[in-house]
């Protein structure tokens, strides 16, 4: 796993990196500016095209002016550089690579305290005025030239992160921040990029290492992790000689009302694909003809809403339940029945989550290490109205360590949280994917992956991976502009054994 930084943590990082590599301030700073060069002119290559590089006096201004210089040195002509001469004060790296700019033909420009911005007419803005120091939202001189870049017309980049934005912590409601149509970010993405509060702020994000020491890092014991494909590959386990269905255990998926027989379709057939040996839905009886035709490899248990079902729950070793089942009677009698009778980990989705948000006495018979699989209403349903999402996974980590459960909190960057107050951010998915029915196929691959004897935080991890990845694999190569969920299903075996290759 990537341990995710806050900002202190980063700033620790440097320290020691220049202390125990050991390599000076101004090298480090070097090293970083190099990194977002070599990315630069990789994809900025028309060395004629206008760029006006904004500087602030810190250490991000320092990297804006180092790379002002190695931009030159790389033929780029149409450069300029802004300095915000907003504070008196300066770092001495900042001051170190001013006096190696002077000495080249770049116009540099001080923008004083008060006075008025003149007219902006360069094709590319780098940003490199503040970095992940900032705890406060922008104000005064620093709001007015931010409101006035988020102006222009020219594309965007960042170096590290967008002046105004917060690397770690709660953003305040509409701060002034400069709006970044890529950002280049200094050895890892920061915490606050894989939230959907960043929409509005970072089109998108790329990382450059600059070799900060991974064995300081790793040994911060950050509580924010980036899951991997070598996670993936470490997590996933082959399917040996002499097995055979029994191997691989029972899957129970309750799920599907006569109108949303689709979700039980989808959640049981990516529960099958995902390679649960058996697979079993639990669905209405109008339904029956639809699973048979679309899957007789699945097994059902058929009930209607007025008969008393009787369930040998001790055949089953995964149990996942919610999706179309809708919040009738029955619904609840079943939801009830589960948690009463199955003592195994069970996985909640969709209606049992709303019947759990309705009936919060239930949440408390959770079996141990159980799953819920939320997306961002019904996190609010469970456990009350948020003002944004680093607030969501704040108290994702407090309901999960209370409860003794693990939460998948689903957006673009998936959240696994588990009991432990680990909070893994999933590194697959794409736009594609967007589209009604992806959470069933979800709860059916996790389900699955119980059955086969996952360990519950290992299903959530590897569950949530494979499902992005499948959706990776078939939208990224044609640019499909939309994957569906029964795609997705359909992918799981190839995109499985593909980790194992």
């Amino acid at each position: 796993m990537l341990p995710l930084l806050t900002a202190q943590q980063i700033r620790e990082a440097d320290a020691y990196t220049i202390s125990n590599e050991p390599v000076s301030s101004i090298d480090l700073m070097e090293r970083a500016s190099k990194a977002f060069v070599g990315w630069f002119v990789n994809h900025y290559p028309d060395r004629k095209e206008s760029i006006a590089v904004y500087c602030g006096s810190g250490n991000n201004g320092g990297d804006g002016l180092a790379i002002s210089r190695m931009l030159f040195e790389h033929g780029y002509t149409q450069l300029d550089v802004k300095i915000a001469s907003y504070s008196n004060r300066s770092t001495a790296d900042f001051d170190t690579n001013l006096a190696r700019l002077i000495q080249l033909a770049i116009p540099i420009t001080a923008l004083l305290p008060g006075e008025d911005l003149l007219q902006e007419n360069a094709a590319i803005i780098i940003d490199a005025l503040l970095g992940t120091g900032l705890n406060k939202a922008l104000s005064g001189d620093y709001e007015k030239l931010a409101k006035f870049i988020n102006g222009l017309s020219a594309g965007k980049v960042a170096v590290d992160i967008p002046t105004g934005f917060f690397a770690d912590g709660e953003m305040p409601v509409d701060a002034p921040v400069i709006k970044a149509d890529v950002v280049i970010s200094f050895q890892q993405p920061k915490i606050n990029f894989l939230l959907p509060d960043s929409a509005k702020y970072v089109d998108c994000w790329q990382t450059v290492n600059i070799g900060l020491s991974e064995t300081f890092t790793n040994s911060l014991d950050s509580p924010y992790q980036f899951l991997e494909e070598k996670d993936a590959r470490a997590l996933i386990k082959p399917r040996h000689h002499f097995s055979n269905k029994g191997t691989y255990g029972h899957a129970f998926i309750i799920a599907g009302e006569a109108e949303t027989m689709g979700a039980a379709l989808l959640s049981s057939s990516a529960c099958l694909y995902a390679g649960a040996g058996l697979t079993t839905a639990c669905i209405p009886q109008a339904g029956l003809f639809a699973l048979n035709s679309s899957h007789p490899e699945i097994m059902a248990v058929l009930r209607q809403d007025d008969e008393q079902l009787n369930i040998e729950w001790d055949k089953y070793t995964a149990v996942g339940i919610g999706p179309g089942l809708g919040k009738k009677a029955i619904a609840l009698q079943l939801l009830s029945d589960v948690l009463e009778r199955f003592c195994n980990p069970i996985v909640a989705d969709a209606d049992a989550l709303n019947l759990l948000a309705e009936n919060p006495i239930l949440l408390k018979k959770l079996p141990a290490e159980s799953i819920l699989t939320p997306h961002m209403k019904e996190f609010d349903r469970l456990f009350g109205e948020h003002n944004n999402w680093w607030q969501r996974m704040q108290t994702a980590r407090v309901k999960a360590a209370e409860l003794g459960i693990n939460i998948v909190l689903k957006n673009d960057y998936t959240l696994i949280i588990t009991p432990h107050g680990k909070v893994y951010f999933n590194s697959t998915s794409n736009p594609a994917m967007a589209t009604g029915g992806m959470g069933d196929v979800l709860t059916g691959i996790i389900t699955s992956l119980i059955a086969q004897k996952y360990q519950p935080e290992e299903a959530c991890l590897l569950g949530v991976y494979i499902h992005g990845k499948a959706g990776d694999e078939l939208a990224l190569p044609d640019r499909a502009y939309v994957v569906t969920p029964t795609q997705i299903a359909n992918r799981l075996p190839a995109t499985m054994a593909k980790l194992l290759a």
